[in-house]
């Protein structure tokens, strides 16, 4: 009796601590997941723990009869399945390699050939993304800090995913429990915002929910999302989630399904996305061809990085990409990201594989289709562009963010933001791609637009001085007006009829403004900017020439 209860103990125990195993690490029951192979050789060990518990004497617990354990079958059984099991694991790793499938690595991801001026349209103004994970963290916080009523309960979580939300570069982060304690006092609510931050505005808030968010990382047991998304689809292996909201604000996780192609754990790609509603839990299952367009992340970078690095090392098989490396690309270090029709671009650029100071062009990499192309733009790798900009302003000791790449005026240019020791953005710098000793810089990007348009025109490399931005017209009544005095000089700011923009019309160039009042009509032309407009003509009076040159001058005095 003693003897039965003693191995119904062990079996007890037994069944709890891989109950807990699996709640804790909660692994896909998949063939394909690690993971599993690894929870089911525990399940083997513990099997023979609890078998030799049983071989122990009916009244003597302090030692077990090992000859009878070493002889029998059973035991031996176990074991051979612990062999099998590791064997089968280390045959597949070896299977799933790109030692022994080259070619089909090689082969996962499709490549096309792009043009460059005709894929990638010039941006205005406001719509460049101006600053980089880092600083949009730092705002995060710096917004959550102001707000009295949270700060003492919740953070903000480190996600700051990057999507494009109603046409907009936008990062948005949720809440978290700032700790155990804080997420037993508001667990019942729920997390009740999420923070969003416009990439080119800079502009900072702190989206409040009618309903509180109950599926966020930060939540503990069943309402924790990685727990509620293995109980509900158990055989699923995910890949990284991500954060966004829809079109209407509602916040979702975006849960990649990974799909193996290459053996049991090679060629991973993305088969199926989930989504989660943070608030309610409820979840919408797609197959990756059918995902909605509001989606901007199935892919995560890491993971298009690593397939387009499969593509440009393999072409001649992993004994070449390893010693001869012939015809072997590599992506560089870095990426950042692009917001071209509606979908997130993950950008980076291809050098040669033994690592020299130029690239042979560069890729974008569609996060929701996997969609890749290849742009063949010899010039500085980002590491020298950066270089470069850090250059210009060397006694300031700003430092460089990995360039965004942009399109102006034909000419792909890197597109980088300086900022000081505190992690603030102070300055932007334009390198020119190909001929990298072009550099322009300035406190605005119209400023740094302005000076890299001029030295383009000195290199000659563009036939025009002028700024070569959009140029837009309006004609309407004024609405406000109002006066202001920069650098010694008189501006007047107005605002028009169905617009929200403000127009800078300067007195010096523009004398005429000082007889218009509200509700007088004007015609502008101009070109946008980040918080003001710069108008080039009022009512068919042109800004004079000699002022043009002059400000280009000035702006690009940091050659």
């Amino acid at each position: 009796m003693k003897k039965v209860k003693s191995r119904l103990l062990a079996a007890v125990i037994i069944l709890c601590a891989l109950g807990i195993y699996y709640y804790t690490a909660l692994p896909a029951l998949n063939i394909h997941s690690m993971d599993f192979w690894f929870f089911l050789i525990v399940v083997v060990v513990l099997a023979a723990v609890f078998f030799a518990v049983s071989y122990v004497k009916k009244e003597e617990l302090k030692y077990y009869d090992l000859k009878e354990l070493k002889n029998s079958g059973v035991l031996k059984g176990i074991l051979a399945v612990l062999l099998l099991l590791v064997l089968i694991f280390l045959v597949g790793l070896l299977l799933s390699s790109p030692v022994v499938n080259a070619k089909k690595y090689q082969q996962l991801m499709k490549v096309e050939t792009g043009e460059f001026t005709t894929d990638i349209e010039e941006l205005s103004f406001d719509q460049i993304p101006l600053l980089d994970r880092d600083s949009a963290t730092l705002l995060g916080n710096r917004k959550m800090g102001s707000m009295v009523d949270m700060v003492s309960q919740f953070e903000v979580d480190e996600l700051y995913s990057q999507i494009n939300y109603q046409d907009r570069p936008v990062r948005v982060s949720p809440l978290k429990y700032a700790d155990i304690i804080k997420w037993f006092n508001n667990n019942g609510e729920g997390i009740p915002a999420y923070i969003k931050i416009d990439m080119a505005t800079q502009n900072t808030e702190l989206v409040k929910l009618d309903e509180g968010m109950k599926y966020t990382a930060s939540d503990h047991f069943n309402r924790n999302i990685y727990r509620h998304l293995r109980f509900k689809y158990p055989t699923y292996i995910f890949n990284d989630l991500s954060f966004e909201i829809d079109e209407e604000g509602t916040p979702y996780w975006i849960c990649p399904v990974k799909k193996f192609n290459i053996g049991l754990f090679g060629g991973e790609t993305i088969g199926r996305v989930v989504l989660c509603n943070a608030i309610t839990g409820e979840t919408q299952d797609y197959a990756i061809e059918d995902v909605p367009q509001w989606i901007d992340r199935a892919y995560s970078a890491d993971m298009l990085v690593e397939l387009y690095d499969y593509y440009g090392t393999l072409k001649h098989g992993f004994i070449n990409s390893v010693f001869g490396q012939k015809d072997c690309l590599k992506t560089t270090d870095g990426y950042n990201y692009l917001a071209i029709d509606d979908d997130v671009w993950v950008y980076t650029g291809v050098t040669s594989i033994t690592g020299d100071q130029s690239n042979v062009g560069f890729v974008l990499m569609n996060q929701r289709t996997m969609e890749t192309k290849f742009y063949e733009v010899e010039g500085a790798t980002e590491a020298s562009a950066m270089s470069s900009a850090e250059g210009q302003v060397q006694n300031l000791k700003y430092k460089a963010t990995f360039p965004l790449l942009l399109n102006i005026s034909g000419e792909p240019t890197y597109f980088i933001a300086l900022k000081d020791d505190a992690g603030l953005v102070k300055m932007y710098a334009m390198v020119n791609v190909q001929k990298y000793q072009i550099v322009a810089v300035g406190d605005t990007v119209s400023e740094c637009e302005a000076a890299y348009s001029d030295l383009m025109y000195e290199n000659g490399i563009s036939e025009s001085k002028e700024d070569t931005g959009d140029i837009l017209t309006i004609k309407a009544p004024i609405t406000k007006i109002a006066q202001g005095v920069v650098d010694g000089n008189s501006h007047y700011y107005i605002m028009v009829e169905g617009s929200e923009d403000i127009f800078d019309i300067p007195v010096t160039d523009f004398i005429d403004i000082i007889r218009y009042d509200a509700g007088d009509e004007v015609s502008i032309e101009y070109r946008k900017g980040e918080q003001t407009n710069t108008v080039l003509s009022l009512n068919g009076v042109e800004k004079p020439k000699e002022n043009t040159e002059q400000n280009a001058d000035v702006n690009g005095g940091t050659e």
